[in-house]
């Protein structure tokens, strides 16, 4: 992503401040997700602000048992965004990172400053559904019916499963439910290296019951595990289609689906 800012939050009472975390996979791979993102929580009413200092929340180093060099991530990440009145992130793997892991890893007064600034943060939908009293209307042409892979991290750890389905749902897309929702698609960061033919089985029987859905696109709210299955579905010649709930929601859907095609 191009358009970052390190213009700082707005005064109490204000409109809503949202500091961006944009994931390395957003910014790196699908920007498009953190454009959509930014859309929605303006046309929500907030005022978004991009701080250019921000990398890596340092997941891949923790799940490695790098914790030294995730530590030294972590900090970062505290100092960046600590005076933020909001964390929002497209992602709850790593909004699960900053505020369950992060206090995890680090101890004394770091510790108490990740959990003030895991207080403040929210996965999208979570903070789009549950944080703020405004909602953007329904999008101008309404989408096809699709289907909804929860990822581990945000179920799990952050207990997100409503709220993107609400969102969606109000937003006029009908959403039809796989068989096994709570069942991880096989990417799970570096599980899906350290086990690839496991990894890669139950990508295909996420696909597999996406498809019997009938719906012709697979949303969900992490990049990486959309990333995954999209490689697969290519790899098993499926006509399915898979895109960010964010891009979804925000009905701009000029870029090709998540693994198909160019942006040329």
């Amino acid at each position: 992503m191009t358009a970052a800012t390190d213009a700082q939050p707005g005064t109490p009472g204000s409109q809503p401040a949202v500091a961006f975390f944009v994931t390395c996979l957003v910014d790196l791979f699908r920007p498009e997700v953190g454009f959509a993102a930014l859309r929605l929580l303006e046309d929500a009413g907030c005022r978004v602000y991009v701080p250019r200092a921000q990398t890596c929340c340092g997941q891949p180093g923790y799940n490695s048992g790098a914790y030294a060099g995730a530590r030294d991530v972590a900090r970062d990440v505290i100092r960046t965004f600590e005076d933020a009145e909001f964390v929002v992130v497209p992602s709850g793997s790593c909004a699960g990172m900053l505020i369950h892991h992060y206090p995890k890893l680090l101890e004394g007064a770091w510790r108490e400053r990740a959990l003030a600034l895991g207080e403040r943060t929210w996965e999208l939908t979570t903070f789009l559904s549950d944080v703020l009293p405004r909602r953007r209307a329904a999008p101008a042409a309404t989408h096809a019916p699709v289907t909804y892979h929860d990822g581990c991290a945000g179920l799990r750890e952050l207990g997100i499963r409503e709220q993107p389905r609400r969102l969606l749902t109000e937003a006029g897309i009908a959403v039809r439910e796989l068989e096994q929702p709570e069942v991880c698609c096989g990417f799970g960061g570096t599980f899906c290296a350290k086990m690839p033919a496991i990894s890669a089985r139950m990508a295909s029987d996420k696909l597999r019951n996406a498809t019997k859905t009938g719906a012709g696109t697979l949303v969900g709210g992490d990049l990486g595990c959309l990333i995954a299955l999209a490689g697969r579905a290519r790899r098993e010649g499926l006509d399915l289609s898979l895109r960010h709930v964010a891009e979804v929601l925000d009905g701009e859907l000029a870029a090709p689906p998540i693994g198909e095609g160019s942006r040329d």
